[in-house]
């Protein structure tokens, strides 16, 4: 996918769900810290993952799991620039890059690189130039919402009601991103599953998650590999939640989610695929804007292949 077809997506009603790959380029990350903080490790994973059905990558240099520290803004950058730099020099490679951060100057510094979207979890409230930064690249941004910060998120966090508290941060957070010149349409609204959040907060918020996917706004969901699913299943390992998280996928698309942020991309974008041919049929109407291929296009194998995956 393409900005521009990310940008014809964004203006879509009927916009197809997308998948967004994890690129941790960090040595801490919760689910699997240390395995491509090399380049070269992160530039394969990338690619494997967009060979596997990945619409978008978000790229992140600071582990955001409950009780971490924060990274300074320069180490951030030294972990992701060189990364988006070499997918952007891949020949023949199709790549809408995201930057996860909540530092402006990663942001500046991994938009300048190569990078198209800010993905911030904090919802532009850590950093006062992070909206203007925003604004004046003309980049869409995700907002998500966080109670706390990571480092004490899950000490006690207490809601009169989750949906509704979420809902109003996020309005009122949209409404700043506009105020600051952030197009309308390049806003995206993320709850934050897992960030401030008991278990039944979590599973609250996608029970109603369609009282925000009802805004018109795109929702971002990222339930992936989260302790929530882990402790459900009882499984301590966050490599072994795949059911769980295929699940929870499964159940953020057919409620309204527009991206679904995974890290275990093949089988869930099979996921997806499905949810959706579900809603709309099979194959799903040919949709130029939205980029061909990848995970909620034609399969990329050959019809007798696709059947038996």
């Amino acid at each position: 996918m393409t900005l521009a077809e990310f940008e014809r997506w964004l203006r879509d009603p009927n916009r197809r769900p997308l998948v967004m790959g994890v690129l941790n380029v960090t040595p801490d990350s919760f689910s699997d810290g240390g395995r491509y903080a090399a380049v070269d490790a992160a530039v394969a994973h990338a690619r494997h993952m967009l060979d596997a059905g990945a619409d978008l990558l978000d790229v992140g240099g600071e582990s955001t799991r409950p009780g971490s520290q924060r990274t300074p803004p320069d180490e951030q950058a030294r972990r992701v620039v060189p990364v988006i730099e070499s997918l952007v020099r891949q020949r023949g490679v199709n790549c809408l890059l995201s930057i996860d951060t909540t530092r402006a100057p990663v942001a500046r510094a991994a938009l300048n690189a190569g990078a198209s979207i800010v993905n911030d979890i904090s919802a532009a409230t850590d950093d006062p130039d992070m909206l203007p930064l925003i604004a004046s690249a003309r980049a869409p941004v995700v907002l998500m919402h966080m109670r706390g910060q990571p480092a004490t998120m899950q000490n006690d966090p207490v809601y009169s009601d989750v949906v509704a508290d979420v809902a109003t941060h996020l309005r009122q957070r949209a409404a700043a991103a506009i105020a600051a010149g952030v197009a309308d349409h390049r806003i995206l609204l993320d709850p934050g599953i897992g960030f401030g959040k008991t278990i039944d907060h979590n599973l609250e918020l996608l029970r109603r998650l369609k009282a925000f996917a009802d805004s018109g706004r795109p929702l971002v969901l990222g339930t992936s590999r989260k302790g929530f699913l882990g402790k459900i299943a009882g499984e301590s390992d966050a490599r072994e939640r795949l059911f769980g998280t295929a699940a929870s996928v499964a159940w953020c698309v057919a409620n309204g989610a527009a991206v679904v942020r995974v890290h275990d991309v093949e089988p869930m974008a099979k996921v997806v695929r499905t949810v959706r041919a579900i809603q709309v049929g099979w194959p799903e109407p040919a949709a130029d804007d939205q980029g061909g291929g990848g995970a909620f296009g034609e399969p990329t194998l050959p019809d007798s292949r696709a059947d038996g995956r």
